[in-house]
């Protein structure tokens, strides 16, 4: 791995774990194995180094919702493909927990890739509910926006749960009660 990619890697898991502030460049150099010229070589400082790794870390996550929304199927079953995909419970979103972070919603740049990983994660899972509509798979009075919505906030709030219990079970079960609300319904 390249130095600019071990410092990129390095920032990533240092702002999951630590936040923002938490990230010195010292601590991006020992886990990175890269000197301190070779950090500033390559990047003019930590808020750039810093959105490199938001921004890849906004990018896998887009690579990792793309895979369970394009599996195929119906909408339901790419809306579960996405909800029972494998995740780091206890750890949390990186992205989601940059929301929690001052100093990355305090600066424009920084908190731009969230901002718009967020809404494309929202825009896309409205696109598959509305498939679903038009489909007659979902009936009215679904709207697609707001239940997308619904979809981020049960992730992102299953995570702040299982967090607080130091189990993945309140993430599990937020999760089987939007499927059920969600899953087809028969005549």
């Amino acid at each position: 791995m390249s130095t600019p990619e071990r410092l990129i890697e390095a920032t990533r898991e240092l702002l999951w774990d630590r936040g923002y502030v938490g990230t010195s460049p010292k601590a991006i150099q020992q886990r990175s194995g890269a000197g301190q010229g070779s950090m500033y070589h390559h990047f003019t400082g930590k808020p750039d180094l810093a959105l490199a790794a938001i921004r890849r870390t906004a990018d896998e996550l887009r690579a990792s919702a793309e895979a369970s929304f394009g599996g195929g199927g119906t909408a339901y079953e790419r809306i579960r493909g996405y909800l029972l995909r494998q995740r780091d419970v206890l750890r949390g979103c990186p992205v989601g927990r940059l929301t929690m972070d001052p100093d990355v919603i305090a600066s424009d740049a920084l908190r731009a890739p969230v901002t718009e990983t967020i809404d494309w994660l929202r825009g896309e899972l409205a696109r598959i509910v509305q498939e679903g509509l038009d489909a007659g798979e979902f009936s009215a009075p679904l709207v697609p926006e707001e239940i997308a919505a619904t979809v981020v906030a049960t992730v992102q709030g299953g995570y702040v749960l299982a967090r607080a219990s130091g189990s993945p079970t309140a993430f599990d079960a937020g999760v089987r009660g939007l499927l059920a609300l969600l899953a087809p319904r028969t005549p």
